[in-house]
C-alpha cells in the first residue's frame, strides 16, 4: 500500500467505504474513545470540521477499546454518544484494533509512515492523530495530549498545498 487512499474502511453504520473516495482532500486521522481524559477533544475535532471541512478537511475518527477500555460500547452506542455528547458530524468508523496482530491494516501503514516517539511504531493511547496531505502520504503524527486546535496551522498548511 502506498497512498491512503489503497485502503478500506467501515463506516460506524457497517458500511464499507474506500478511502479513495477522500482523493485531493487533506484527512485528519484519529483513534478515539468515548471514556477516556483527551474524550473532551471531540469538541476540537468537531470545531476542525466545522472551520475547515468546506476548505477540503475530512477528520476520520475510529473508535478504539484497545486502551484501558475506555470504549466498551457498540458502534450505534459510540456513534450516538459522539452526537449527542459532541455533536460529532464529521465520518465516525466502526471500532478497530490500532495495535497488535488484530491493527486494521490503515493503521499498520499510518503508524509505520510516521513512526512515533523514538520511532515506535506503536500508538500509544487513544486520541493519537495523524494528518494526511492531498496526495494521500502521511505529513505528521500527533500525541495524544495535541489539542485538535494546535494542529490549525498544519492543516492550513496542507490544505494549501
Amino acid at each position: 500500500m502506498s497512498t491512503v487512499y489503497d485502503f478500506e474502511a467501515q463506516q460506524i453504520d457497517g458500511k464499507t467505504v474506500s478511502l479513495k473516495q477522500f482523493e485531493g482532500q487533506v484527512l485528519l486521522i484519529v483513534n478515539t474513545a468515548s471514556a477516556c481524559g483527551y474524550t473532551p477533544q471531540f469538541g476540537g475535532l468537531e470545531g476542525l470540521h466545522q472551520a475547515y471541512g468546506g476548505k477540503g478537511l475530512v477528520v476520520l475518527g475510529f473508535p478504539c477499546n484497545q486502551f484501558g477500555a475506555q470504549d466498551p460500547g457498540s458502534d450505534d452506542e459510540i456513534g450516538a454518544f459522539c452526537q449527542k455528547n459532541y455533536g460529532v458530524s464529521f465520518p465516525m468508523m466502526s471500532k478497530i484494533d490500532v495495535n497488535g496482530t488484530g491493527a486494521h491494516p490503515l493503521y499498520r501503514w499510518l503508524s509505520s509512515e510516521a513512526p512515533g516517539l523514538l520511532g515506535s511504531k506503536n500508538i500509544k493511547w487513544n486520541f493519537t492523530k495523524f494528518l494526511v496531505g492531498k496526495d494521500g502520504q502521511v505529513l505528521k503524527r500527533y500525541a495524544p495530549q495535541d489539542p485538535p486546535a494546535s494542529l490549525a496551522k498544519d492543516i492550513e498548511a496542507a490544505l494549501a498545498a
